[in-house]
């Protein structure tokens, strides 16, 4: 059940921009442009956010499911079916 919720709401990030903390610490922040069941996700463009506000740019990234401890959306567009 909370599967179908994470990838609906993975779904309305679609072409928004989310964070994401990785298992490693790293956060990475990126427009979603597609993911898939296992929670792999593609951002472009993508960059490493660091903890003094710093930022690198990574250009396109996949990143593996089972690397990700959080996602974080930003703004979600609006579905009329919900």
């Amino acid at each position: 059940m909370s599967a179908d919720i994470t990838l609906k709401l993975l779904n309305r990030s679609l072409g928004n921009q989310v964070l994401i903390k990785l298992r490693s610490g790293r956060m990475i922040r990126g427009v979603l442009v597609g993911f898939d069941q296992h929670m792999n996700v593609v951002l472009n463009p993508a960059e490493e956010v660091h903890q003094d506000g710093s930022a690198n740019r990574l250009g396109t990234v996949i990143l593996r499911g089972d690397n990700i401890v959080m996602i974080s959306p930003g703004q979600l567009r609006e579905d009329e079916g919900r």
